[in-house]
């Protein structure tokens, strides 16, 4: 898996979770206070996240790290 790949995986999973929570993309950019375009573009997979960015977006789905960037195991 490359880089673009593991980064498509990733926004992919953060779109199916916030998805599965209830939770739009500008409510969830704004707990996080993320503009709605820099999440847009991240559950595109078309930016490389931080881990600071990884932790707020776990932390506003009440999940860990781990499980959001879990993609070998994730559908």
């Amino acid at each position: 898996m490359n880089i673009n790949q593991l980064q498509k995986k990733i926004g992919d999973r953060i779109r199916i979770l916030r998805e599965s929570k209830g939770i739009t993309q500008q409510n969830l950019a704004a707990i996080c206070n993320f503009e709605k375009a820099n999440l847009s573009r991240l559950e595109a997979g078309r930016t490389n996240p931080t881990i600071s960015t990884l932790y707020k977006i776990s932390q506003a789905l009440e999940i860990s790290i781990a499980e959001l960037v879990d993609v070998e195991t994730a559908n």
